[in-house]
Parts: structure tokens; C-alpha cells; sequence
């Protein structure tokens, strides 16, 4: 029977940020493992904040299991954090949430790639070309050259694994990247995101670069990182309705500082009003304005306030399954009928 190479993948104790950790289990399987096939797994948490030495036992428990295309009979296992007696620790953000199946999301990932401290492609003691012309840019001046290769890489590693990546770009600011990722049901989109972020940070290792996840890493005028948030329900995209839109907006709008609480940290640097962002103490919304909280497509309200919409606000290192859950939260509170 072939080994196959598990490697397990979990969120840690630090806050306010997790860091992803990973460590490899062999085991024989007579095929690629089901994820009903894969055991539980301890680890010490007093290592990564989640445990004290003299009690350091934490549990991983498989939630999803990928295919690794860059190990022979390799599997990515993502993982809950779990205590000795089956709870669920009180780090492990995925348990809580609220998941509808039939509610759909599609995740922004923004990030830039860093050399010594630096976006790729900044000057060291000064800076590039003001953006305008990196936002799906081409060339090396635009570019550069090894951020593409690692892009590139990056989603073949990912579509290989059958994570949803619906596109890959360059963005606004110089040594600025994204992708997109769309699943149905929240967990499912939120754990895509996790592997996703898992493999560009060890693919990125071969390369000498750093992923750094900061909303504003760098000061000034250039864009801030962020990870919009797009998102229907059921009754959104088959009944929704004028009506039904303007109450879910007075709603958000009513919960501003619950979802600015779960959109990720050190979201006052980059929410400004300026970049593409509405100022963190105001919400707003409007159709095809990208300087709203709330992003309303066009083909939202010729499609009679059907469809989806989207969440400008979520920050590039928030978490996807606080930011699902929250999302969600504020949707059941508006009546369907």
C-alpha cells in the first residue's frame, strides 16, 4: 500500500492575526483518503499559544482534505483545533460560525509579496512609479519578473487541489497581488481561502519572499489590502426584492461596528474614505461605487434587487470564517416575509 504524505493544517493561539502551522503525518492508504479515513492528530499547543506546558496536549480534527500535487501521494488536511475532551478550543474560530449551505461567498485575497521588508519591485530608500499603471499590469517595469512566476505556480498548486479559484491579478499598489476564491457555503469558501493562504506561504519559501497579509503595509498614498466580500442567500438571489435590500442595508448599517469588529485588525489604516474605501466610522452603499461600504452591482438592480452583493470592508489578514459569520449574522436579522 502506498504512504501517503497528510499534512495537517491548523490555526494557532496568536492574536489578534492566527499564523497557519502545518506538520506532515505518513500513513498508508490503498487510494487518495476520504476525509472520513483521516484520524485525529495531537500536537503541543503550548508551542503555538494554546495550550500551558504543564497540559500542552491540543487535538487536530480533519475538516477538509486536498490533494497536494507538489508531494508524490501528498494531501493537504485542513483542521479544527480541538481540546483533549472532543470541545472545541476556544481558538477554533471555524466550530462557531454560522454556515448556510445555500448561502454563497466569493473572497477577495489581497497581498503583497516581500524581499528584506519591501513590496517586490520597491527601491530600496525610496519608491517606485506612483500606481496607476500596476492594476493588471503587464512588463517588467510593472511587474517585475519573479512575483509572476510565483502567482502563476500558486494557482496551478491551487486548481490541482480543486480549490475554486475563479482569477488571479495584479493590483493597484506596486508588488500588489490577488485571487479569488468562490465557494457555496461559508465554511467551504473560508477553508479554500486557509489552504490557499497555506500553500502561496510555503510556496513563497522557495523564493526567498515573504506573503505579508497587513491591510496597510505600506504608508502613503497607495492602496491598502483588503479582502471584499461577496455574498448571497438563497431568498437574495431568487426572491430579494427593493424592499428587501433596503431593510438588509439599514441592517448592516445598524450592525457597523459588529462587522467592523470581525472585518480584521488595523482596519482604521486602511478604511480612510481614500483608495477605494469608505471611512471606517460610516457605512454606506452604492451601485457599481467602489468608495462604498456595500458595493451594489449593476446587474443586482436590473435584475430586480437580485443577486449579489458585495463587502468592501473585510480586510486582507481578517478571518474568512468570522467575516462569513458575521455577514450571516446580520442577514437573519432582516424578515423574509
Amino acid at each position: 500500500m502506498p504512504k501517503f504524505k497528510l499534512e495537517y493544517i491548523w490555526l494557532d493561539g496568536y492574536m489578534p492575526v492566527p499564523n497557519l502551522r502545518g506538520k506532515t503525518k505518513i500513513a498508508e492508504y490503498e487510494k487518495f483518503p476520504t476525509l472520513e479515513e483521516l484520524p485525529e492528530w495531537g500536537f503541543d499547543g503550548s508551542s503555538t499559544l494554546q495550550a500551558e506546558g504543564s497540559d500542552s496536549d491540543c487535538v487536530l480534527k480533519p475538516v477538509a482534505v486536498y490533494p497536494d500535487s507538489t508531494r508524490r501521494n501528498g494531501a493537504l488536511v485542513m483542521c479544527e483545533v480541538m481540546l483533549p475532551n472532543g470541545d472545541p478550543h476556544p481558538t477554533n474560530s471555524r466550530a462557531t460560525i454560522l454556515d448556510d449551505p445555500d448561502a454563497w461567498f466569493g473572497f477577495e485575497q489581497e497581498y503583497f509579496l516581500v524581499e528584506d521588508g519591501l513590496p517586490l519591485g520597491f527601491p530600496k530608500g525610496g519608491y517606485p512609479n506612483p500606481q496607476g499603471e500596476y492594476y493588471c499590469g503587464t512588463g517588467f517595469k510593472n511587474v517585475g519578473d519573479v512575483a509572476r512566476q510565483i502567482v502563476e505556480e500558486h494557482l496551478e498548486i491551487c486548481l490541482d487541489a480543486g480549490i475554486n479559484h475563479e482569477g488571479i491579478n495584479a493590483e493597484v499598489a506596486k508588488g500588489q497581488w490577488e485571487f479569488q476564491i468562490f465557494g457555496k457555503g461559508s465554511k467551504k469558501c473560508a477553508d479554500q481561502i486557509w489552504v490557499a493562504r497555506y500553500i502561496l506561504n510555503r510556496l513563497c519559501e522557495s523564493y526567498g519572499v515573504d506573503v505579508e497579509y497587513h491591510c496597510k503595509p505600506i504608508t502613503g498614498d497607495w492602496n491598502g489590502s483588503g479582502m471584499h466580500a461577496n455574498f448571497s442567500t438563497k431568498y437574495m438571489r431568487e426572491t430579494g426584492g427593493e424592499d428587501y435590500f433596503k431593510a438588509l442595508m439599514d441592517a448592516f448599517e445598524k450592525n457597523r461596528d459588529e462587522h467592523i469588529a470581525a472585518y480584521g485588525p488595523d482596519n482604521h489604516m486602511r478604511l480612510t474614505g481614500l483608495h477605494e474605501t469608505q471611512s471606517i466610522d460610516q457605512f454606506s452603499w452604492g451601485v457599481a461605487d467602489r468608495g462604498a461600504s456595500i458595493r451594489v452591482p449593476h446587474s443586482f438592480v436590473k435584475n430586480g434587487y437580485k443577486g449579489y452583493l458585495e463587502d468592501r470592508r473585510p480586510n486582507s489578514q481578517g478571518d474568512p470564517y468570522a467575516i462569513a459569520s458575521r455577514i450571516l449574522k446580520t442577514i437573519a436579522e432582516v424578515p423574509t416575509s
